[in-house]
């Protein structure tokens, strides 16, 4: 993860973005983050939106702690679930 403190940037923004190669960079400004650039070279817009939704790590976490205690269901029983 790399760090720049935007007071002392020596480029623009872009030409970091450019050079990203799936790490992150974290903006900072007086030594505080403000913001984080993230590359979507591997990824997508959607991926990223979910990742940040407080409301789907909520669901996340939910059904992992309910896989944890064996509440699952089989391809089976989940088709018959979802599929008319």
């Amino acid at each position: 993860m790399k760090t720049i403190e935007l007071s002392t940037a020596s480029q623009p923004l872009s030409a970091y973005a450019e050079e990203l190669t799936g790490e992150t960079v974290i903006l900072t400004l007086n030594g505080k983050a403000i913001a984080a650039v993230v590359s979507l070279k591997e990824g997508d817009r959607e991926s990223l939106s979910l990742s940040m939704n407080p409301e789907f790590a909520e669901i996340i976490e939910k059904a992992r702690e309910e896989f944890k205690v064996g509440k699952k269901l089989s391809l089976e029983e989940m088709k018959r679930e979802v599929l008319p």
